[in-house]
């Protein structure tokens, strides 16, 4: 079987998460789906995007780049294609992590993160 693609969910960086929730409720009406201090996500009629907390400094590690995530049914074929490309490492792939995905991801050449998920 294929990896079928779903959808694509930005991550949009965040200074203050709690701070921009708000706004993005208030002004948007998006709803917060879970968050922490670090990460959140948001809903509205099943377009989804994700927040992340960046320190724009020096040593932030996506500073300059953006983020998205490739949302798949069947993340393996897709997997083991890329570690055959020599993407990622045959490592990569995170299996049930504490959100409840399996995910990997890589940097292309303009330091844009890419992470492929699916839901566990």
């Amino acid at each position: 079987m294929k990896t079928a693609f779903l959808g694509i969910i930005p991550v949009l960086p965040s200074a203050n998460i709690a701070r921009d929730l708000a706004w993005y409720k208030e002004k948007t009406g998006f709803e917060e789906v879970f968050s922490d201090n670090m990460y959140a996500c948001i809903c509205r009629n099943n377009i989804y995007m994700h927040l992340q907390w960046h320190a724009d400094t020096e040593s932030d590690p996506l500073l300059g780049g953006s983020v998205i995530r490739l949302y798949v049914k069947n993340i393996q074929p897709l997997f083991d294609e890329f570690v055959q490309r020599g993407t990622i490492t045959s490592n990569a792939l995170k299996i049930n992590t504490p959100w409840n995905t399996n995910e990997f991801g890589f940097f292309d050449l303009n330091k844009n993160a890419i992470f492929v998920m699916e839901d566990v």
